[in-house]
């Protein structure tokens, strides 16, 4: 009997959806790029510069109470792990020195998280000092739509300088800079993506369950779909859905959603959706939700599924790796880099300008994301991948560092590899809504209820409610 894993909602993705509140809605405006992520190009995933900067520092804090905006267990356990001064009341309170830490979780279901950021975060300059928001973790898919407003300090007003945070990987920073440059939150992680396949199908399947061989086999969309055809005599899905490899289109798109205020379909969406289609109608795969039980089925041996696509967060989250009879609890995935390099995701800390803390929010920020010895305490602990270049390089290389979800092997360098090749040049501010809506879009079309032409005018019907100042003529 199949059985069915919990996993951890994480709605992460690719940046950056934009917001109906602060009047971003009714810029009808054409490059929505942020100054700081345009020339992506040039430095993809490389260090920032190191200039010698002048910061000033905040002003001492005063506040008795600690307000903490997230939407799932991930930063909290991250905190309680790994930051030292953190001390734990129960699963909701804490302390650090005499300031009171509340946990305020409002799970990301139906939007419920952004909906209560959008509510309370602009009466936050005027709340009670102990009702005060002082820190809320974003996702990389709606970051722009925080980031680009006053409702949240810039590192430089909380007294960190580019210098205290120069081996980071540039894309993290690109990805949370306003619309003036400067940058408004920081990520302990990075996210490249690879292919977790599953090295039991593996053997079934070719006889071997070498990593260099797998890749052979899916080293581009023609042979993965070959490939599959292989998986399917041998009673094996390919992936779990055609959900699990949309995200390795779309970082590699061309041109952005949104351009001039017109939405555009890239060839690497539509090619994603004829090879998704020639999957499901081969039965190669399904189209069924990420996070779904369904989906989650292949966590396991009797699952039958041989791939899925993820950064290192998605074993850590979502592939119980702590139950010793699932794949990874039995480490038994297998990592290679798959069809195309691409990432997914992340979480960012944000300080807000209101806060009475700036000075514990300073701390945390640099603490989780630029401290050394946590961040490499995280890859050895929890499985995760950094942000920062010079301990994930040095870690890639450690013979002593053994993933127990690979086997006991060290994937770092496969990571590493990926982080270099991250390009942010086709962002765009409406890539959560617009993705949501199209793979929403697309299912019927894949399940045979209707023609392509049907589903896209399904999609611009849906996106269209959404984002009605935008242009979707072209789409007909």
């Amino acid at each position: 009997m199949r059985k069915k894993a919990l996993c951890a909602i994480l709605s992460v993705a690719m940046v950056a959806s934009m917001f109906v509140a602060c009047g971003s809605d009714d810029k009808k405006s054409g490059d929505t790029t942020p100054a700081a992520t345009k020339g992506a190009d040039e430095n993809k995933g490389g260090e920032t510069t190191n200039p010698t900067e002048d910061v000033k520092q905040p002003e001492a804090d005063t506040g008795k109470v600690f307000n903490i905006y997230c939407w799932n267990e991930e930063f909290k356990s991250r905190i309680t792990d790994h930051y030292k001064d953190y001390e734990k009341v129960d699963d909701t309170h804490g302390k650090i020195g005499d300031v009171a830490v509340n946990w305020i979780i409002t799970p990301s279901d139906d939007n419920a998280y952004q909906n209560k950021l959008d509510a309370d975060l602009p009466k936050n300059a005027d709340a009670a000092a102990d009702d005060k928001i002082d820190l809320f973790l974003i996702e990389a898919d709606y970051a722009l739509k925080y980031v680009d407003t006053d409702y949240v300090a810039a590192i430089e007003d909380l007294g960190i300088s580019k210098n205290d945070i120069a081996d980071q990987y540039a894309y993290t920073q690109q990805v949370v800079t306003d619309s003036k440059g400067k940058i408004k939150a920081l990520s302990w992680q990075g996210c490249p993506g690879i292919m977790f396949y599953n090295r039991l199908a593996a053997k079934d399947i070719l006889g071997t369950d070498d990593a260099d061989k797998v890749q052979e086999k899916v080293k581009d969309w023609d042979s993965f779909k070959a490939f599959a055809k292989e998986a399917d005599a041998k009673g094996y899905d390919i992936c779990s859905t055609v959900n699990d490899t949309y995200r390795v289109y779309s970082n590699n798109v061309s041109s952005p959603w949104v351009k001039d205020g017109k939405v555009q379909i890239d060839p690497n969406i539509k090619k994603w959706v004829d090879d998704s289609k020639e999957l499901v109608d081969a039965g190669y795969t399904t189209t069924y939700s990420l996070w779904s039980d369904e989906w989650k089925l292949g966590f396991y041996e009797d699952g039958k599924v041989f791939s899925y696509f993820g950064p290192a967060w998605l074993i850590n989250f979502c592939m119980n790796a702590k139950d010793e009879t699932s794949l990874a609890g039995k480490g038994q995935w297998g990592a290679c880099v798959g069809p195309q390099s691409f990432f997914w995701g992340g979480t960012w800390i944000c300080g807000t300008s209101a806060s009475d803390n700036k000075n514990l929010i300073k701390d945390i920020m640099l603490k989780m994301t630029a401290d050394e010895a946590v961040l490499k305490e995280i890859v050895e602990k929890d499985d995760d991948f950094t942000n920062n270049k010079k301990v994930m390089e040095e870690m890639a290389k450690s013979t002593t560092y053994k993933s127990a979800v690979f086997g006991g092997i060290n994937p770092l360098q496969m990571y590493c590899d990926g982080v270099a090749k991250i390009d942010l040049s086709n962002l765009s501010k409406y890539d959560q809504g617009l993705t949501e809506t199209f793979q929403t879009a697309m299912k019927d079309y894949f399940d045979g209820k209707g023609t392509y032409e049907d589903a896209v005018g399904a999609f611009i019907t849906a996106a269209e409610e959404k984002y009605p100042a935008l242009d979707f003529s072209g789409l007909q």
